[in-house]
């Protein structure tokens, strides 16, 4: 059933308000198409997760506080396995690094990097192939 859920909208809104200044500064640079032309959404609702930010259809972008959350590895799961790619950054590195950033996540949208990725300061984990 389509239309507004009161409950998850409001949980949305909530999340919003409590960004941090890795997250401001990441949505600052992926609202209103200015990567690339991607569209770019906040806190959208998928399955029982909110993803921070999503290309829809796409992609999920996560923070790295949750990098080695037992919790997180199984939404990891969920996530690709319902056709989403997850990829998650460290907070300093968007704040130091955001071109790089900015980079990685281009590569994921146009299709360049599809290979899993598990390194210090990145996590990639490209959708389940159906």
């Amino acid at each position: 059933m389509r239309g507004p859920k009161p409950k998850t909208t409001a949980r949305a809104r909530s999340l919003r308000q409590s960004e941090n200044d890795a997250e401001d500064r990441l949505w600052n640079e992926l609202r209103d198409r200015r990567l690339n032309g991607n569209k770019f959404v906040r806190q959208l609702p998928i399955g029982p997760y909110f993803a921070d930010f999503a290309c829809r259809e796409l992609i999920e972008i996560d923070g790295s506080q949750h990098a080695e959350n037992r919790r997180d590895g199984i939404r990891d799961v969920f996530m690709t396995g319902n056709v989403w790619s997850v990829v998650r950054f460290w907070n300093v590195d968007v704040l130091t690094v955001l071109p790089s950033v900015l980079d990685t996540i281009l590569a994921i949208c146009d299709g360049r990097l599809t290979e899993r990725v598990e390194v210090a300061d990145l996590r990639f984990f490209p959708a389940a192939d159906d």
